[in-house]
């Protein structure tokens, strides 16, 4: 395989640098872990859960950063923590789920009569 060698072929060191950025991070973020474990792109860390033993450090991570985004949804502007929540798959909508079925009763009319028709030539009666 070509490309870019590994930056770390033990998850467990993998694992001791994810802590380590979220002992020293006052604000942990995906890029931010990204950028301190030496990736260049989000998208090179995400590829390191496809490698045996990563998957979990990475999860967790992910998980942790959610977190922080959840918490901050009881302060005061939670408008940045809900933008970064959908990124994650949360969504604001409700979602309504139905079972059962619907019955629609129609019965055919009987009287097909119309009502009488005013007879004046405006449509306008009189009563004397």
């Amino acid at each position: 395989m070509a490309g870019r060698p590994a930056y770390y072929d033990d998850p467990e060191v993998f694992s001791k640098e994810v802590d380590k950025y979220f002992e020293t991070s006052q604000l942990p973020t995906w890029s931010g872990l990204a950028l301190y474990l030496g990736f260049s792109s989000r998208d090179s860390l995400n590829d390191y859960k496809k490698k045996e033993g990563f998957s979990d450090p990475i999860k967790k991570a992910l998980l942790r950063i959610e977190s922080i985004y959840e918490s901050n949804l009881f302060g005061r502007n939670p408008a940045g923590s809900i933008f970064a929540l959908k990124n994650f798959g949360w969504k604001d909508k409700q979602e309504v789920e139905q079972s059962g079925g619907i019955t629609i009763k129609y019965e055919e009319p009987t009287d097909y009569s119309y009502p009488a028709q005013d007879q004046s030539s405006d449509g306008i009666s009189e009563s004397i």
